[in-house]
């Protein structure tokens, strides 16, 4: 790899916001936030919204996504559109 081109990787702890799961890993990625870790040393915490630990894909749960009527809610919270006349 060209020195300099490359941003430097780091360790960093992720934490997931669903479960509160935490774990260390490296990456490029900064924060302000810093959090001791069980070995003793402060990392920088970055928080994401999903991880393998909450992913549906990873622990085999499933949602149940609300399919039907998506149309009428969205057609309550912004109105219905006229449809344009065509000539």
């Amino acid at each position: 790899m060209k020195p300099g081109l490359h941003p430097d990787y780091h360790p960093v702890l992720f934490r997931d916001s669903a479960t509160g799961t935490t774990f260390l890993t490296r990456s490029t990625v900064t924060s302000d936030v810093l959090l001791e870790w069980e070995d003793g040393n402060r990392y920088p915490l970055v928080v994401v919204d999903v991880t393998s630990d909450s992913h549906p894909f990873w622990t085999g749960a499933t949602r149940v996504m609300d399919t039907a009527g998506r149309v009428e809610k969205f057609e309550r919270r912004y109105g219905r559109r006229a449809r344009p006349t065509q000539t």
